[in-house]
């Protein structure tokens, strides 16, 4: 039924009906919601951090900087490491975990004329500088830090006490081989590239590394003095395979060193104070509030649209069995929580998977390569795997039911997942039309060559590899959901872009009669045949629950069988890892289990979460923090399936929330209040006039009125569940009926203190 405000459209001539109120603005605390909130979310050492999983963390997607003690030195230096994400080696010959692998450069110490006794550092997230105290045995070192929003550069501002004059700094370069070579021994004929030469150009240092391939990369660094305080300037560039990295690392430093520290940090925090206004997010629980603003903060250190996609350590190289980016879980969850929190501007999973979508049809076999693409396990920022297979095979991509020992086959599918949510919270039809269309087809088409008819007249897939189980399967789950959810994406997107693709009526005749998900007594099996049973940190078994939302519990014997598959996968322990209880409580958060999610949340900082926040299994892998955020978001607000659903998954504590701008699927910008355990108010605002549908949550009688306070039109289409006649631009304010809330944004009161992240005493 249609109604304006609360009134239904049937009671056609209401004695009254209701007027328009005076349009109340969503304002923000006059206090500045995001200083306090980021003030407090501030990390704090006072003690001095020994790796990188303690230390603070600075970068801009490119250049990254890890600061810690200097192993082996740890009352006599502090690190300064320097890495970037486009540094890699060019030898495709040798794969991409060694030829093309990201490549360590170096680091920096800072020497103190005396001997180490104590610190106080502050990352100030704000502003994204280092900032703090060195005591030692000779005085003090005043430093600040910061790697440069939109440069690459690293600024480091030391004032030393009187009898720390004498401090200084050292670049040590580091060998130029794959971190994987401390791991797993390298393919014949792999050698590390030849060493560092450190050279003096007029006051400017630089260590240029040459690469076996042809190329280098440069580190340029210079100092300069001014006052009673020092500036280090440092930068990196990388060129293959001309050597044109030594005068572009030269002129940069030469040019920013003219600058003292306070003016070339000045466009630097304006940069980061707009980042951080573009969303808002408070929770009563202190710890988990710091720890969302800090995932924040990392995301914009690691990310940018324009920079490679995030490798498994992001901008910081450490030693790491993995030195470039995985496909088959990792780069998907890195990047989730941008389109929640309103940072489409870190999307490098659509830009790249176009810019070198011509590399995708290289990775399958050489007869499927006109109209199929795929993504292997693991690429480098150009998706060139390369491969101990390449030589052999001339592929990546293995060929399902034939090619041993693992055909994963469905990571450019999940891939495109990411675009696909980067188009939907968007709603830019160029999304759509000149990336995910063309791309998910052509992953799509691949598994198309595979299908078989069966007696029972389903279509089945030979064997492929669900990532990291260990056992191929046909009807492997893991591809059966990428390919259900591609079909029926390909089948819209058509119909959206008004395509009359002759591949119609495949899409539609393999959503019809592709093979059930194989299931048994314990929910879903790796594949049929292969039942679900040993610990496993992965949920590739389950994608059509979670981040597909193919099966979303919509009737008892669905939610049946999410709970007992959800059960049984955390139910072995041995191999559970972090990013395990992200997806777990995810999953919980679609059941609206939000006592669930928050306990597998809490089982992850207290197992896995390191004291910065960083993660580590054999070596430094970002994702899982960052899709802890998402399993936040996941319980915050939900749009999956054509409906906004607001606080669907919130636990009883957090009887307090306040959510701004919170970017949901049809481009919607949400703002929502819950006060005393209750929805207070929320308000959407729409970017491209997308069809609104919101599970609102407010208990009784409900008003619904635009931006200028008129009642507006809507349809109640389930219990608490409204469909709202809105157009491109306008907004709707949904409160209780009569009710006339403070929409004032502000944060929250937390219900407990909480240490701070970091290393506090």
């Amino acid at each position: 039924m249609m109604g304006g405000a609360a009134v239904p459209a049937q009671a056609s001539a209401p004695a009254t009906t209701p007027s328009a109120a005076p349009a109340v603005p969503v304002v923000h605390s006059p206090d500045d919601s995001w200083r306090t909130v980021l003030d407090d979310a501030d990390l704090l050492w006072q003690k001095l951090p020994k790796t990188w999983y303690e230390g603070p963390y600075l970068g801009n997607g490119r250049l990254g900087s890890g600061i810690y003690a200097e192993p082996g030195a740890t009352t006599t230096a502090v690190r300064f490491n320097v890495q970037h994400s486009e540094v890699q080696d060019h030898r495709p010959e040798f794969g991409s975990l060694f030829g093309l692998a990201r490549l360590p450069i170096g680091h920096f110490t800072l020497e103190p004329a005396g001997t180490i006794t104590g610190i106080e550092w502050w990352m100030r997230l704000r502003t994204a500088e280092l900032e703090g105290t060195i005591t030692t045995t000779a005085g003090t070192l005043k430093l600040r830090a910061f790697v440069h929003s939109s440069s690459d550069l690293l600024a480091v501002e030391i004032t030393p006490s009187e009898g720390e004059q004498g401090f200084r700094w050292v670049f040590h370069p580091a060998d130029a081989i794959s971190p994987r070579a401390g791991f797993q021994k390298p393919p014949a004929g792999y050698t590390g590239n030849p060493p560092a030469t450190v050279e003096e150009h007029g006051g400017s240092s630089a260590a240029v590394q040459p690469l076996l391939a042809g190329g280098e990369h440069v580190t340029a660094w210079r100092e300069r003095t001014r006052g009673d305080s020092r500036t280090l300037y440092v930068t990196v560039a990388h060129s293959h395979p001309r050597t044109t990295a030594r005068d572009r690392a030269l002129r940069t430093v030469t040019t920013a060193s003219v600058l003292p520290y306070g003016l070339l940090a000045t466009p630097h925090r304006a940069w980061w104070d707009r980042f951080y206004r573009k969303s808002f997010l408070s929770l009563p629980d202190a710890r988990m509030q710091r720890f969302y603003w800090i995932q924040l903060y990392k995301t914009a250190s690691a990310a940018r649209k324009d920079a490679p996609v995030m490798a498994t350590s992001g901008p910081w190289l450490e030693p790491t069995p993995w030195p470039n980016t995985w496909w088959n879980l990792n780069a998907q969850l890195e990047y989730w929580l941008i389109h929640g929190s309103n940072h489409l501007e870190l999307d490098a999973i659509t830009r790249s998977l176009s810019e070198f979508r011509d590399n995708l049809s290289k990775e399958v076999a050489t007869p499927y390569r006109a109209d199929s693409a795929g993504l292997p396990r693991t690429t480098d920022p150009q998706l060139i795997n390369g491969g101990a297979t390449a030589p052999v095979l001339g592929y990546g991509v293995g060929i399902p039911g034939q090619d041993p020992p693992t055909p994963e086959v469905g990571n450019l599918t999940w891939a495109l997942h990411n675009v696909w949510l980067s188009y939907r919270h968007t709603m830019d039809e160029s999304i759509l039309r000149d990336t995910l269309f063309p791309l998910l087809r052509k992953a799509v088409n691949y598994y198309l060559y595979f299908l078989t008819p069966g007696a029972d007249g389903k279509l089945h897939l030979p064997t492929t590899f669900s990532p990291e189980y260990g056992v191929n399967a046909p009807n492997c789950n893991y591809d059966l959901m990428l390919l259900r959810w591609g079909c029926r994406t390909l089948l819209d997107s058509a119909k959206q872009l008004g395509v009359d693709d002759p591949l119609t009526a495949r899409w539609q005749e393999v959503l019809t009669k592709l093979a059930p998900y194989p299931v048994d007594a314990n929910g879903f099996m790796i594949g049929a045949g292969v039942p679900f049973a040993k610990s496993h940190r992965h949920y590739s078994h389950m994608l059509a629950v979670y981040p597909l939302y193919e099966v979303t519990g919509a009737t008892p014997d669905e939610r049946a069988l999410i709970e007992k598959s959800l059960a049984h996968w955390v139910g072995f322990e041995g191999a559970l890892q972090g990013y395990t209880f992200t997806g777990a409580a995810s999953m919980s958060a679609l059941l609206g289990k939000g006592e669930d999610a928050l306990k597998y949340l809490g089982q992850l900082m207290s197992r896995f979460i390191q004291a910065n926040t960083m993660y580590k299994e054999s070596g430094p892998v970002i994702e899982t923090p960052l899709s802890a955020a998402q399993s936040l978001h996941d319980m915050v607000c939900q749009s999956w399936g054509g409906t906004i659903r607001v606080f669907p998954a919130l636990p009883a504590a957090w009887r307090e929330l306040t959510v701004h701008d919170f970017r949901t699927q049809g481009a919607f910008l949400l703002s929502a209040v819950r006060e005393e355990g209750r929805t207070r108010w929320l308000r959407l605002t729409s970017e491209a006039g997308a069809p609104c549908v919101v599970r609102h949550g407010i208990e009784g009688p409900i008003e619904i009125r635009d931006q200028h306070g008129r009642p507006l039109r809507y349809e109640e289409v389930a219990d608490g569940t409204v469909r709202i006649e809105l157009r491109k631009d306008d907004s709707a304010l949904i409160t209780a009926e009569g009710d006339r809330p403070d929409l004032t944004i502000r944060p929250v009161t937390p219900n407990a203190t909480a240490p701070r992240w970091g290393l506090p005493v």
